[in-house]
């Protein structure tokens, strides 16, 4: 519907009444009544039909216009509505485990598998965020840089599993280095890692080292140990390469995962099942908030020009029917 910046110009309207109202009392001026005896005469006369029918255009094209005029001085507007948005974005490293344990099924249909499903669920509720894969093992890498291009992130996520490292030892050191490599050069006023393990440091960098570079960076760290308590079922082959589910003890470092996070500013959580591990994920989504500012506005867009040239058009409209085709009428 148009919004109209100047609606008290209708009041223009009302002119049409006098108008019609002094038309009306013309007419009748200049046609008196006709006397019955002079029927006889009007009978035998032949009026320009086509002139008579087009007497009264002159003053219903000049209230038209007078509606039109009232119109265009109304100034009709469009109005658009719209935001602007300004985020300030979190960078997030994602470093999952995918050495050799991540293949036990106490989760569903296994560690590493739950660990994927659930980070890519995280991943599409931070629209505004750079989000960074890093992966470890016995050696740690970066499947995908910090990137805002969550369809791509989520592709390369859906193809993270065991086996694309030497998946024999964990080197929870090495990993927080190379996510700490990616934040390193980061502008965000927040950066932060959530590390995934299920394991204890068994190879490379000592961790607390790599805490304490990310402490000097700024990073916060939010360490999550994944496993149950006690064994989990791991699956192994037997003698004649038959698969078998054996229980395994779960050995998790949760006091070394712990430190990492107290060390700068992080929290370590443990989850136990998959329904944890999300509520985990959903905790830190809620802790690490991205800053958004929005500023509603208006755009208004004039169309009286069209009113104003249609109002203009028939008064040229009046004046040519008045001097062209009804000059002489009686």
């Amino acid at each position: 519907m148009p919004h109209f910046a100047d609606p008290w110009y209708f009041i223009l309207i009302l002119a049409v009444a006098p108008l019609v109202w002094i038309y009306i009392r013309r007419l009748k001026a200049r046609f008196p009544a006709v006397t019955f005896t002079a029927l006889k005469v009007i009978r035998s006369a032949k009026p320009n039909r086509f002139k008579s029918y087009l007497r009264h255009l002159p003053l219903m094209v000049v209230v038209a216009a007078v509606i039109l005029l009232a119109v265009a001085l109304a100034r009709p507007q469009s109005v658009s509505h719209g935001q602007d948005v300004y985020t300030e974005g979190i960078d997030i490293a994602l470093a999952l485990d995918i050495s050799a344990s991540m293949l036990a099924r106490d989760f569903t249909p296994d560690r590493v598998g739950a660990a994927r499903t659930v980070a890519a669920d995280f991943v599409r509720q931070r629209q505004n965020d750079r989000i960074g894969i890093v992966l470890f093992a016995k050696q740690a890498f970066t499947q995908c840089p910090l990137t805002v291009d969550h369809a791509i992130l989520l592709e390369l996520l859906e193809g993270v599993d065991v086996g694309l490292a030497d998946p024999d030892n964990t080197a929870i050191g090495h990993a927080l280095a190379a996510a700490l490599n990616r934040l390193k050069s980061s502008e965000a006023k927040s950066k932060v890692v959530i590390l995934l393990t299920d394991g204890e440091n068994n190879f490379g960098l000592p961790p607390t080292t790599a805490a304490e570079a990310a402490q000097a960076l700024g990073v916060r760290v939010y360490t999550i140990g994944i496993g149950s308590r006690g064994t989990a079922p791991y699956p192994t082959r037997d003698m004649f390469g038959r698969q078998t589910i054996q229980r395994v003890k779960v050995s998790i470092d949760e006091e070394l995962l712990r430190e990492i996070a107290d060390a700068t500013g992080g929290r370590y959580f443990r989850a136990t099942n998959e329904d944890k591990l999300r509520e985990i994920f959903a905790e830190i989504d809620r802790m690490e908030k991205t800053r958004i500012e929005v500023r509603a506005f208006r755009r208004y867009s004039e169309l009286f020009y069209p009113w104003a040239l249609a109002a203009l058009g028939l008064l040229t409209l009046s004046f040519a029917v008045s001097t062209m085709f009804l000059r002489g009428l009686v």
